[in-house]
């Protein structure tokens, strides 16, 4: 289990500080590269849109790193979060693990 009381970067913050910043893209010139609207880059920017699976393949055609990569960043953020917020916890802590049928 993910136990860091250190919020993991977004997405959106790798994106833009490791990959468009150095390159010197703006989230106009990454959609055209992605074939997307700027709106979707913008929302992946602004943490209001979550890397899907066809969204990891594309970032990953278009920065030449791996699928997995963007999915491991938004998996961290996602199981942070969960891990982090009241009500996802009270749900978690109702759960009760099975026992073995012999």
């Amino acid at each position: 289990m993910l136990m860091t009381k250190r919020k993991p970067a977004s997405v959106g913050e790798i994106l833009i500080e490791e990959f468009m910043k150095p390159m010197g893209l703006t989230q106009a010139a990454l959609a055209e590269a992605m074939g997307v609207q700027r709106k979707h880059v913008n929302e992946l920017c602004n943490e209001r849109r979550t890397v899907t699976a066809a969204t990891a393949l594309i970032l990953a055609r278009v920065f030449g790193n791996s699928p997995d990569f963007w999915l491991n960043v938004q998996r961290r953020s996602d199981l942070w979060e969960a891990m982090h917020s009241p009500h996802e916890r009270e749900r978690i802590n109702r759960a009760r693990p099975l026992t073995v049928a012999a």
